[in-house]
């Protein structure tokens, strides 16, 4: 059974980078034709893609959170992270990490890792 499992600080101050780490057990990152993606829920608001990173390292990002995103992988400790630079408070949100099939269906969820940005 495929696992993720979100990490990373719950408070960020406006300006720094936030970094989040999602944990993959029950199978590799690397394998298959899937898509591991971070998607944000923001409080009172939908869900919100944020981008992915394929199972071949290849990588696609939101048009409206492109300059400020970068996906990356260590597939030593099959992870794969979330680098967000100049937060701001609109960037308080739920952050999930999921895994795709293909074809936009998301089959397996992290619990999700709430953060807030505020000084």
């Amino acid at each position: 059974q495929v696992q993720l499992q979100e990490s990373g600080p719950g408070l960020v101050k406006p300006s720094q980078t936030l970094s989040l780490t999602c944990t993959v057990s029950g199978g590799s990152i690397t394998t298959g034709d899937y898509y591991w993606h971070w998607i944000r829920q923001p409080p009172g608001k939908g869900l919100e893609w944020m981008g992915l990173i394929g199972a071949r390292g290849t990588t696609g990002y939101s048009p409206s959170l492109v300059s400020r995103t970068t996906i990356s992988r260590d597939t030593s400790k099959n992870q794969f992270t979330l680098q967000l630079t100049s937060v701001t408070p609109e960037d308080t949100a739920a952050y999930y990490c999921v895994r795709e099939l293909g074809g936009g269906q998301y089959d397996h969820w992290g619990q999700g890792t709430q953060v807030t940005v505020s000084s």
